[in-house]
């Protein structure tokens, strides 16, 4: 028989177990956490028909999508979480609570060219919340306490959560009589980080048709900087010269103002003009998250408000709210930064139980007690020598091994060597468990480092 020789496609991304363990403990921060605000877990089909996915889409969207025929079916895979929450919003309408809270934490595809930290394959960890006819700004507000409580789940402390509101920035820009530009403009704007103001000028005048008077303008708004009443004062300066302008400057200070109550610190949240979102769908507040000590990673978390989540599906007004973390993206970006903390336990077990006599069965039972009172374990069966079974134990960087041998048995106790210390003790199982859960608390430190 020819051998095959084994591989994974350029842009999929395979971690061996212990990574893998650390991305699922991020998963499950996200999910608390989601779930603290009432969120509900949702998960929708990979594949899609093709129709439906490509409803909002563009001429980009269609490069990007996986797309295939099977029989008569015209069937794409899924590029995002948004369209699907669209199309199961408006399919499951009559049977939903409005506002409608939902997270998500799934793998999407697209067909781009795969680079370093960028695939084709890769989860998003989404939340929105979605409301009938209308949605209150308040919601808007609390979007910054669940990114907080997120990012501090999973260690981190130096990091901003960055808002702006796009109804701002276009009431602005009709301020200057460039409406139709707004658009434009703002994806220009939404590039400043990447390619500096000077280019970002250029293009608005090249490509947006701004004059020099007016690119220079639009730089020197977005410039605006301070504390966060500082640049809401200097907002103020520009109120009642338009009204979709003084609407949000209102929002955004209802939801600066809310901050406090809601549990997030100053220095973790910040007005910042220069953030506008790329995606015309954007209607109101829009956030994007970054962490300050290494900006080169850019924004980690991002979203914002949107007006009408699914209006090519059904004939009603459900505007809503949500954010995206691209978490594949984000686990790479850390990983490679050595930013994952590499003393977390991540073994598949806490404790590996190793029978060393011919009857298996005080051993089972053992291992049950321990399962009883919380502890992971794994039996270890195989017929190997001493060492050959603490090699193992040391391979699969298991924290304790349980030793069970005849004099332990007789004396209804289990010998348990941490792993990391070598420390060994001999204990009665209740204790030994106790004795096992007391050292994981110890040793379960952040998922990242700072």
């Amino acid at each position: 028989m020819e051998r095959i020789k084994p591989r994974t496609l350029s842009g999929f991304m395979e971690l061996l177990p212990e990574k893998q363990a650390r991305l699922e403990r991020m998963m499950s921060v996200l999910r608390d956490t989601y779930s603290l605000y009432g969120f509900a877990p949702l998960d929708t089909p990979a594949i899609e028909d093709a129709q439906i996915l490509l409803a909002k889409g563009g001429g980009e969207t269609e490069k990007q999508i996986y797309r295939f025929q099977k029989g008569d079916s015209d069937l794409a895979l899924r590029f995002d979480l948004t369209v699907p929450l669209a199309k199961y919003v408006a399919l499951h309408y009559n049977e939903l609570a409005f506002p409608f809270r939902r997270y998500q934490i799934s793998k999407v595809y697209r067909g781009e060219r795969a680079q370093r930290g960028r695939f084709r394959e890769f989860y998003q960890a989404d939340i929105d919340i979605i409301g009938d006819g209308k949605l209150d700004v308040l919601n808007e507000a609390e979007i910054p306490a669940i990114i907080y409580r997120v990012f501090r789940g999973f260690g981190l402390k130096r990091f901003q959560i960055r808002v702006n509101n796009r109804k701002i920035l276009s009431g602005f820009y009709a301020m200057l009589g460039l409406t139709e530009q707004s658009g434009d403009i703002m994806r220009t704007v939404d590039k400043l980080e990447k390619i500096g103001p000077e280019k970002v000028r250029n293009i608005l005048c090249t490509d947006c048709g701004l004059s020099d008077e007016q690119a220079q303008e639009i730089l020197s708004f977005i410039a605006i900087t301070g504390s966060n009443e500082q640049v809401l004062q200097a907002l103020q300066g520009y109120a009642g010269r338009n009204e979709l302008f003084d609407q949000g400057l209102q929002e955004l200070r209802q939801v600066t103002d809310n901050l406090a109550a809601f549990g997030v610190p100053e220095e973790n949240f910040a007005v910042d003009l220069t953030i506008a979102r790329g995606l015309d769908y954007y209607t109101g507040t829009v956030y994007e998250t970054t962490l300050l000590d290494h900006p080169q990673i850019g924004s980690v978390c991002s979203g914002g408000r949107y007006d009408n989540l699914a209006g090519y599906y059904i004939d009603k007004e459900l505007p809503g709210v949500g954010i995206s973390i691209g978490l594949t993206r984000l686990f790479y970006v850390l990983d490679e930064q050595g930013l994952l903390n590499p003393a977390l336990p991540a073994a598949p077990a806490d404790a590996l139980v190793l029978p060393m006599t011919e009857d298996p069965a005080p051993a089972i039972a053992l291992a049950e007690q321990l399962r009883q009172a919380g502890v992971r374990v794994q039996l270890y069966a195989e017929k190997k020598k001493f060492k050959q079974k603490m090699s193992y134990a040391d391979k699969l960087k298991v924290p304790y091994a349980v030793l069970l041998g005849e004099d332990e048995i007789a004396a209804g106790q289990c010998s348990v060597k941490n792993m990391v210390t070598g420390e060994q003790v001999t204990l009665a199982p209740d204790a030994a468990a106790k004795f096992i859960l007391d050292g994981l608390a110890e040793q379960n430190g952040p998922i990242i480092l700072e």
